[in-house]
């Protein structure tokens, strides 16, 4: 319940979630993942890394030259796509998907650089630059349970206020039967990213409609909901992400919903060099979903460009496909493109495997709508990334 999380003003806010005594959950072998310890007694959590470690627009002061003891800058080896040959797939061109809200999640409204929304039992303002137009609910946006402020940019630092009562670092929160721990970050981000929702109810029935096991492979996978769903799902699942924070997180949801036994290796690792490796071994996926950031550094040091890495990780995601592959998911955050760049690109890698590519945005539709100007006010539609997908038909 919600007020179950509240105490009262000038105390400690609890710290509601799994205890970070507990032993950590069974893993991947070290060859492929570093384990990720629990905190000792008493110790603080460290400040949450954005999603995919995505940089701020913001120029960043010099940085002092690192100790021997800490992981050098690497700059990723480009990957060149390999040639194909035959026909491209077909296209479905524009696809809009849709998110209007699901069990712990809707967007209540939005207006003036701002979004209010539900992530269950409390409601939360964030920056969104997209909402240009003024907001259409303000009584709702004055009982607000927490206000993000500080940076504006996409993952710049910033610090949460709670006008009401304190609230708890976590709160439990429930999509698509997987349970997880929402989470006030200073990156302004809460632990999912609700538009993705399109695209796992898409995943969810492809592996339950499969008639057997189907592997997912989850890259740049953030907290791991998409992992948990489609575990729950019956696929085996691989999940990859460069934080240890990120690989934490998606162990303690895990054991939320009591899903210890569920399929899921958790690596925490560099994307593209774990797919290098994986196409060397001769590993197949039946869905690849991955969801990389504009930049971002791998946990030894590795820099990852969007622009500069993108082909090639799709080029070898590819060859990791199944010959019964059932889709290859690219989502794209923050990035000055149309979605026109990333579909042709998408057919380009897909050339000569069949199939149809369709493209599109991810939006979030509100709940509630205006009715001014006599219009029957059906929720606005907020535009949040660009996306890319293959099918076999």
């Amino acid at each position: 319940m919600k007020d179950k999380q509240r105490r009262s003003p000038g105390k400690a806010p609890p710290k509601s979630g799994p205890s970070r005594t507990s032993a950590p959950l069974a893993g991947p072998s070290r060859s492929d993942a570093a384990v990720v310890p629990p905190l000792k007694a008493g110790a603080k959590p460290a400040a949450q890394e954005p999603h995919g470690q995505r940089s701020s627009s913001r120029p960043q002061p010099a940085s002092p030259r690192p100790s021997p003891s800490e992981p050098r800058q690497e700059a990723l080896a480009p990957v060149t796509m390999r040639p194909r040959t035959g026909d491209k797939p077909a296209e479905r061109v524009p696809v809009i998907l849709e998110t209007a809200g699901e069990a712990d999640y809707r967007l209540v409204d939005s207006g003036d650089a701002l979004k209010l929304e539900q992530y269950g039992p409390y409601t939360i303002v964030r920056p969104e630059a997209q909402a240009l137009w003024p907001k259409s609910q303000a009584p709702l946006w004055e009982r607000a349970d927490a206000i993000f402020t500080g940076d504006t940019d996409e993952d710049g630092m910033g610090r949460w206020r709670f006008p009401r009562e304190m609230l708890g670092e976590t709160w439990p929160m429930r999509l698509l039967d997987a349970e997880f721990y929402g989470r006030f970050t200073s990156f302004r981000h809460v632990g999912v990213f609700p538009e993705q929702l399109a695209h796992w109810r898409w995943m969810k029935t492809q592996v339950e409609d499969a008639g057997r096991p189907l592997k997912v492979l989850n890259l740049f996978g953030y907290t791991g909901v998409a992992s948990l769903i489609a575990a729950k799902a019956g696929a085996e699942v691989t999940h990859v992400d460069a934080s240890k924070k990120a690989i934490g997180w998606g162990r303690e949801n895990q054991a939320l919903g009591r899903g210890e036994s569920l399929p899921i290796r958790w690596i925490c690792d560099d994307a593209m060099k774990f797919i290098q490796r994986e196409e060397r071994r001769g590993s197949r996926y039946d869905i690849i979903l991955t969801d990389p950031p504009k930049f971002g550094r791998g946990p030894n040091g590795e820099v990852w460009h969007l622009f500069d890495h993108l082909s090639g990780m799709l080029d070898i995601c590819r060859e990791l496909l199944s010959d019964d592959a059932r889709g290859l998911v690219l989502t794209a955050y923050s990035i000055r493109a149309s979605f026109y760049s990333i579909h042709e690109l998408m057919r380009e890698v897909m050339r000569g495997r069949g199939g149809v590519v369709e493209s599109g945005e991810l939006i979030l539709r509100e709940s509630a709508g205006s009715k001014q100007d006599g219009e029957a006010g059906s929720g606005r539609a907020l535009s949040t990334s660009l996306f890319s997908r293959w099918v076999p038909k």
